[in-house]
This record gives structure tokens, sequence and C-alpha cells, in this order.
């Protein structure tokens, strides 16, 4: 499994050769975890049914306990991603911000992914 490796603003880094990507490693699952709970479901015309359904399951919708279900299926769709370990989502109700942290086992080891929606 081979990606680009994000800047901390979320854009690709380039002119670096091969350390420019992350390759068959624990950072190489979270960052398509994160990539994928960026992306709502439907955004990208490739693939309609890649990302978190987050217009139709997420926001608006039920408490957070339902919404952590399709969060969570959504995590472990990403290739790599053998279980989840430890998980926990917080809404901030003043910023309408969801933050969320999850401990990932993959099949190159332990990695932990932690976001602000």
């Amino acid at each position: 499994m081979i990606y680009r490796k994000l800047d901390s603003t979320g854009d690709y880094v380039l002119g670096k050769g091969i350390f420019a990507f992350h390759k068959n490693t624990p950072e190489t699952v979270a960052q398509a975890v994160q990539t994928v709970l960026r992306l709502f479901q439907g955004e990208w015309f490739l693939n309609k049914y890649a990302g978190v359904p987050y217009s139709t399951k997420v926001f608006g919708f039920g408490n957070m306990f339902q919404y952590d279900i399709a969060i969570k299926a959504a995590i472990l769709n990403v290739t790599g991603v053998t279980e989840i370990t430890n998980y926990s989502s917080y809404f901030n109700s003043q910023t309408r911000q969801v933050s969320i942290s999850v401990t990932i086992n993959t099949t190159y080891g332990q990695a932990l992914v932690s976001t602000i929606l």
C-alpha cells in the first residue's frame, strides 16, 4: 500500500522523491483513514460510495451513538484496517465541530488517527 504524504495543511508533499510517500506502514493506513474521514460519501466522482455518509446518516440525524456507527463502518472499510481498538468522538456545539480520535490495528501495526471535522 502506497500513499503520497500530506503536509500539515493537507496538501501533497512534492519534490522529495521516494521520501514523499508512505509505503506499507501504519502511517500509510492512518493517512487513508484520515482521507476517508474528510470525504463526504458521494463527493468523489470515481467512487460515489467512498467516504462517510455525513449528509445522510451523521449531521443532523439521530444522536452521537448512531453517527459513531456510520463513522466506524467507514473506518473499518479502509484497506489495511483490521480492527478499531479505541474510539472516541466529541461534538462541540459552540463551534459545530466533531473531534474524532481512533486507534486502529492495521496489517502493518497500530496507528492513531485524530481529526476535527
